[in-house]
């Protein structure tokens, strides 16, 4: 089985990354003048965060398949470009999802194959191997990079201190500051070549400087036609940073443009001084102009956020839904199934949300996989309890076949289809089993059965023939028994007697026309008993007559037993009719009510007695059949 880092929701589960949104806006350059200080920059370069910012914003390479994200992590790991975390990120995200999705169909296609999902072993990958390998190299030099950074970061630290020092002594005294102009400017030179400083030392320092070289100016009185110069120089450049900071508001790209002012901040901060008259309002135009990009870079954030915060709303909404799904009953295969297509449609409209905030990003998509777990995992405890379900099935059915092709042979026609029969009737109550084998079961089985039916059916063909014959008679006599209704004479009842005798002696008709017969014959009769106003025990012995030679084709006891209960049940009414005579002898008729009862009780004696006498002929009936064996 899969563990819980290979798992997915289905048949291709999900894999999401958390988006590093740390925002930092630009920063206000230091105010030429230390004493006039209002805002301070953080570090003279991009910071960190905001490069990450930069980079995750730009546009990602799609990759489709394992071995081009391989490709692209050896060139990074054996080459000498950037190995940017938001790069490598994405790579270890998208190589993950690909293994993931190829893990999780290789499980799906072991068990649409019918494998066993507790006997189901993982095998190694090489492609993974590799990538991690690759990775671990990866880390090494990025950690070896940092080190030297860091290191060339304290070296560079020192060599500002040094030139701080340095410009510091410059300022001592006016006569000083002259004689040292030209080596003042080298060392400004020096000062911009020399790049990063530890971030936490960064502000200090360049105070400090700033300072210094503000002192330097404006201790030089013998060079004021150089120092006139370089305020000149210094403001032209400034004017063009204002302007080119300006013109950033008409970029469309607010991430762009936000990385272009961090170059223009670097470049005003390493220009130097102008005159003391025009430092405020050149830094408060360039201040003016950087704050609209700050402004729209942070509203940028907060837009960033606020879909952020949709998305959670949206993938929490799913995850209600897939849970929901997880709770309902799922009597069989087809309620698995709906429900399964509904997960993958969730989980479709899933991959198509953006990121959630980073600090639930990573909680939503564990709730999301974790129900769809729960649901798929069930699924599979199902599929193999029918699985095995299916295999007790099969045996079943495969044992009625047997029993059917050790009788399709049999030439007992009778007890053959009647066992036969009672095989099918069995075979609808076994459960389903896989429908390809199925058919062929059913095949099988039906095969047997047909080959015994076709026999007995080629053998019963003569007395098919019989019963149509005896049919076309029995519809004969009932044709004369319509005619004798409509034109009853004064032997009708002798003629009728006469029919049904004939009617009786008839033997078997098709299985499917007797009921039909039955019904039009005794349909005939009833009417013409009606016209000719027999009586209702009459039409009863009649019938039974009628009925007598079927209940002695039931067997030779028949009869006899029939005989009997009629014996009982003659037995019965006579007691009945006396204990309601000895009733009346106790009876009279004084008032109403007493006469209305001896009327009733009258009228069911009489009753009584002419089902006594229907019994009487019931029986002599029978003992004449007896008779004529």
């Amino acid at each position: 089985m899969m563990d819980s880092q290979e798992k997915a929701p289905e048949e291709g589960k999900l894999e999401e990354k958390a988006v590093e949104s740390t925002v930092q806006p630009v920063e206000e350059p230091v105010e030429e003048k230390a004493e006039e200080t209002k805002a301070e920059v953080n570090n003279a370069e991009v910071s960190d965060a905001e490069d990450a910012v930069v980079e995750n914003a730009e546009e990602k390479k799609v990759y489709t398949t394992k071995k081009e994200i391989l490709d692209r992590v050896k060139e990074l790991a054996h080459g000498d470009g950037p190995l940017l975390k938001d790069e490598l990120d994405d790579l270890k995200t998208a190589f993950y999802k690909l293994h993931i999705a190829e893990k999780d169909a290789k499980y799906k296609e072991y068990i649409d194959g019918g494998g066993d999902p507790d006997a189901y072993q993982i095998v190694p990958d090489e492609d993974e191997e590799s990538f991690k390998a690759e990775m671990g190299i990866i880390k090494e030099k990025r950690a070896k990079i940092f080190a030297e950074q860091e290191s060339e970061k304290e070296d560079n630290l020192k060599r500002k201190l040094d030139i701080i020092e340095k410009i510091k002594s410059m300022v001592s005294s006016p006569e000083e500051a002259n004689k040292s102009y030209n080596d003042f400017k080298q060392l400004q030179q020096e000062w911009k070549e020399i790049k990063s400083v530890p971030a936490n030392k960064a502000n200090e320092l360049w105070r400090n400087y700033q300072l210094y070289v503000e002192q330097f100016y404006d201790l030089l009185k013998l060079n004021s036609e150089a120092r006139e110069y370089d305020f000149k120089k210094n403001l032209e450049i400034k004017k063009h940073l204002c302007e080119s900071a300006e013109k950033l508001a008409e970029e469309d790209d607010i991430l762009s443009a936000f990385h272009q002012l961090q170059k223009l901040h670097q470049e005003y901060r390493e220009t130097g001084p102008v005159t003391k008259e025009l430092r405020e309002e050149v830094w408060n135009r360039f201040k003016a102009a950087s704050t609209v990009i700050n402004k729209r870079h942070q509203q940028h954030f907060e837009d960033l956020r606020s879909k952020e915060e949709d998305n959670l709303t949206k993938k929490t909404s799913l995850c209600e839904q897939v849970e929901a799904i997880a709770k309902e009953e799922n009597k069989g295969a087809s309620d698995w199934e709906k429900h399964t297509k509904d997960i993958i449609n969730i989980q479709a409209e899933w991959k198509t949300i953006g990121f959630a905030p980073q600090k639930m990003n990573v909680k939503i998509f564990e709730r999301f996989r974790a129900a769809c777990d729960d649901f798929f995992g069930r699924k599979a405890e199902f599929f193999k309890s029918m699985k095995e379900k299916f295999a007790e099935n099969a045996v079943k059915k495969q044992e009625l076949i047997d029993k059917a092709i050790a009788l399709k042979d049999s030439t007992d026609w009778k007890k053959t289809s009647d066992e036969l029969i009672k095989l099918q009737k069995e075979w609808k109550t076994i459960g389903m089993v896989p429908k390809k084998l199925g058919d062929q079961l059913w095949n099988e089985f039906l095969g047997a059965c047909n080959h015994f039916f076709d026999a007995r059916n080629a053998v019963n063909a003569g007395q098919r023939n019989e019963e149509h014959e005896n049919l076309d008679k029995k519809r004969g006599i009932i044709a004369q028994l319509k005619e004798l209704a409509e034109n009853a004479g004064e032997n009708a009842q002798e003629e009728i007697q006469k029919l049904t005798d004939e009617y009786n002696k008839i033997g078997h008709v098709p299985f499917k026309e007797k009921d039909v017969i039955f019904k039009e014959y005794h349909d005939i009769l009833d009417l013409i008993y009606k016209k000719l106003n027999i009586s209702v025990s009459r039409r009863r012995l009649d019938n039974f007559k009628n009925n007598l030679k079927t209940v002695a084709e039931k067997g030779i006891d028949a009869l006899d037993n029939e005989r009997g209960r009629l014996l009982r049940q003659y037995d019965n009414i006579k007691s009945e009719v006396q204990t309601y005579e000895n009733n009346l002898g106790f009876l009279n008729s004084t008032s109403k009510k007493g006469n209305n009862l001896i009327e009733e009780m009258n009228r069911k004696v009489s009753k009584l007695k002419d089902d006594l006498e229907l019994v009487k002929q019931k029986i002599k009936a029978i003992d004449a059949q007896n008779k004529n064996k």
